[in-house]
């Protein structure tokens, strides 16, 4: 019960309140006026992303505009993998600093930051193995 009501009182009064998406992961992004320490799931940055990679994935947006201490960063994030999830929120945050500060709007749209990936995994055929790969041909 304490867990709960911690992350309640962390999302308490947004300034921002965003959504990101990649593959089938969606970050709901809050950004708050603070000291510059990223929650996602009621869990650290450092615990919920191990790998370096999407760690630096997730903070470029704030790395970009300069504002890596200025802002607290909590997240909710379900569904896809841990590249999907780390896009997912790295999306969520860039378009967070846009609606704080319209300013960073060319520097974040400059690198790509803005746009939705949409490439999302091709659906199966019936017919064949996987979406494309076809069953081995035997002439005869």
């Amino acid at each position: 019960m304490l867990k709960r009501e911690k992350i309640k009182e962390v999302m308490s009064n947004p300034l921002v309140q965003t959504t990101g998406r990649r593959k089938r992961a969606i970050a709901r992004v809050r950004v708050r006026v603070g000291t510059g320490t990223v929650t996602v799931n009621g869990r650290t940055i450092e615990d919920f992303f191990p790998s370096d990679t999407h760690r630096m994935i997730i903070t470029e947006p704030l790395r970009i505009t300069s504002t890596e201490s200025s802002y607290d960063i909590d997240a909710t994030i379900g569904g896809g993998g841990s590249t999907g999830q780390a896009g997912a929120l790295r999306l969520g945050i860039a378009r967070a600093l846009v609606d704080i500060d319209g300013d960073h709007r060319e520097s974040l749209k400059k690198a790509g930051f803005l746009t939705r990936d949409s490439r999302k995994k091709e659906s199966k055929k019936y017919g064949l193995k996987k979406a494309r790969k076809a069953p081995q041909f035997s002439k005869r």
